[in-house]
């Protein structure tokens, strides 16, 4: 039995976006809970909560607060007793933990790649000579102009539903999504070609799901470990280590990816200016239980080479 057993009548509640996809999100949580727990899902409830990034959609993320604005109030919720666990995208999470909250728990990985979309062409190569291009995200934008400077990048902001229907009604050409998004979402016609992990980095963390928890309940903890995948754990503790060591935030175009095979870990990483003029990676492996140590001195590494002033806006 569950060490705090959840009823129907006395569920646990699983906070969260309000998003498709992050429904999509919590239900997954709520499932593996329910099988790993024989529980009925009705022993769960779904509570959304509107964050910051959710109410102001027609600003830069950079512009309304950077890292956090997806997770404040939900994190205010827990914390408040209001819910008993909180569900988020882990590209979205900030490095450091609010007092009383832990995050330990993470779900099996899905693709981690970006995912070109577009009605007219299949791919990056393929945009003509200043094509428009949407996106909200710093670092795909960085990305983008370091490889085709002659593109034009317009803001493209709100949930996959409300970019698809932007990129339909001509506002850009193309536009980009998380491969693990569409995957969870069960949308296969949607126009897309991964993009290789080897011509554009992704977010860190980007397609794990993290459950987050007080600190101090032990009951939650005994059953959030039944569905821990530790592998995603072993690759995220080296990806934020060194999301971290760069003070990474939305306001700074960082990409990130660690792979293992066997008992070892590999992480690459990169760091770009704002503009797209420069962009600069490496790569460390070593044991995996280093995974922490690989992610600070890999980005210890690209500071270095960075200079002062390399983030800045230009």
């Amino acid at each position: 039995m569950a060490p705090r057993t959840p009823t129907p009548d006395a569920p646990l509640n699983i906070g969260t976006r309000g998003s498709p996809l992050a429904l999509a999100q919590a239900n997954e949580t709520r499932d593996r809970l329910a099988t790993a727990w024989d529980l009925p899902f009705e022993a769960f409830t779904i509570v959304v909560i509107k964050t910051t990034g959710d109410r102001v959609i027609d600003r830069p993320l950079r512009e309304i607060g950077g890292k956090g604005l997806f997770t404040r109030e939900i994190e205010e919720a827990l914390r408040q007793g209001e819910i008993d666990m909180a569900v988020h995208s882990m590209k979205d999470m900030p490095t450091e933990q609010p007092e009383g909250l832990v995050l330990d728990t993470y779900l099996p990985r899905e693709d981690p790649r970006d995912a070109f979309i577009s009605l007219g062409v299949s791919g990056i190569p393929a945009l003509g000579e200043g094509a428009v291009v949407g996106t909200s995200s710093l670092r795909r934008k960085a990305q983008l102009l370091n490889r085709r400077p002659d593109l034009q990048v317009v803001e493209f902001r709100g949930n996959v539903q409300t970019r698809l229907k932007k990129l339909a009604d001509g506002v850009a050409e193309a536009t980009f999504l998380a491969m693990a998004g569409l995957n969870r979402l069960d949308m296969p016609d949607v126009p897309r070609t991964a993009v290789p992990d080897t011509e554009m980095l992704p977010a860190v963390a980007q397609g794990a799901i993290g459950v987050e928890r007080r600190s101090d309940d032990s009951d939650l903890a005994e059953m959030l470990a039944a569905i821990h995948d530790a592998e995603t754990g072993t690759r995220l503790a080296a990806e934020r280590a060194f999301l971290a060591a760069l003070d990474g935030s939305c306001e700074t175009p960082i990409a990130g990816l660690s792979e293992l095979d066997g008992g070892t870990i590999r992480l690459r990483g990169e760091i770009l200016r704002t503009d797209g003029t420069e962009a600069l990676s490496d790569a460390m492996e070593g044991p995996v239980e280093d995974g922490p140590e690989i992610g600070r001195v890999l980005a210890q590494g690209l500071l270095a080479r960075a200079g002062e002033g390399f983030f800045d806006w230009t």
